[in-house]
């Protein structure tokens, strides 16, 4: 079986490549431009653009499974329901979606809601697939270093429900494993949709307290001032995104970003170990950072 990675240059993209290449699968990476992306041996470099349909079609024609992962863009839910649309065109019947964690809840949060948008239309059409639903990537906060060293403080948000982070290399060993299941499978299988969370639930405080630990020094956390929040981030991407992080803030800061009873157990047995904490992730970073 061959298989398609979207998102292949990204993060999570990369590790399932890597992961399925490890695992012998012939694998088929998508990226915009082949002579730039860097892949291990045997994966072959597929030039594509989920906007572009004629180069999706071809790309979707060579493969037996996809892995469909959308980076969040303002056109997401286009790319998404297209490439699923030519996907049922070429007749695959093994699929992974990478949606995220609450999809069905936060609707006012644009990617969230455009995430249960393409999960719909999965449901609807019984497509045969495997949804991931993972909860806010611990590694998405590699980038408040320089707030972490500098100034003292963890920048981010996160208010006092509490969120259960996940780590990318947990989600993309799950990713891979899906994928693999359905490949090997002799028929199509069920549809299904799978939550990823960490072993923990934590609030700004704990997370500010945990890098406090981690790097012997007083960190204060990042408080509940979105409008602030929005206002910086809006200074570095553009504005569209920088609300759509503030309304998924406001919701963490409202219900939380938590997983089902139990959720912990159940990634043991799909991973066969326990899903990465978020004080290991903390520590294992900062031993990569220069003292500021």
């Amino acid at each position: 079986m061959k298989i398609l990675v979207t998102g292949s240059t990204g993060t999570i993209g990369g590790l399932v490549v890597r992961g399925l290449a490890a695992q012998g699968a012939q694998v088929h990476a998508l990226t915009r431009d082949p002579d730039k992306a860097v892949f291990p041996a045997g994966v072959t470099a597929v030039k594509g653009d989920m906007t572009d349909v004629p180069s999706m079609r071809a790309a979707l024609k060579e493969v037996d499974a996809l892995f469909l992962l959308n980076a969040v863009v303002a056109d997401e839910v286009t790319q998404a329901i297209a490439t699923l649309s030519l996907a049922r065109e070429a007749g695959i019947q093994r699929i992974v979606y990478l949606s995220v964690l609450n999809s069905d809840a936060y609707t006012d949060v644009p990617h969230f809601t455009g995430k249960y948008t393409v999960e719909r239309m999965i449901e609807q059409f019984d497509l045969p697939a495997t949804v991931l639903r993972p909860s806010y990537f611990m590694q998405n906060d590699a980038m408040l270093r320089d707030g972490l060293l500098k100034h003292g403080r963890y920048g981010m948000p996160i208010g006092d429900v509490g969120v259960a982070m996940a780590d990318v290399r947990d989600i993309a060993e799950i990713a891979v494993a899906s994928l693999l299941r359905r490949a090997r499978a002799q028929a199509p299988l069920p549809r299904e949709v799978i939550e990823i969370t960490g072993p923990d639930v934590l609030t700004g405080k704990d997370l500010a307290a945990i890098w406090s630990d981690v790097l012997g020094r007083p960190i204060t956390d990042g408080g509940t001032d979105l409008d602030a929040y929005e206002a910086f981030m809006a200074g570095v991407m553009p504005s569209w995104a920088a609300h759509d992080l503030r309304l998924m803030l406001g919701r963490f800061h409202a219900d939380g970003m938590l997983g089902k009873p139990g959720a912990a157990d159940v990634l043991t047995g799909l991973l066969g170990h326990a899903p990465r904490s978020y004080r290991d992730f903390a520590t294992e970073l900062a031993k990569t950072w220069q003292p500021a």
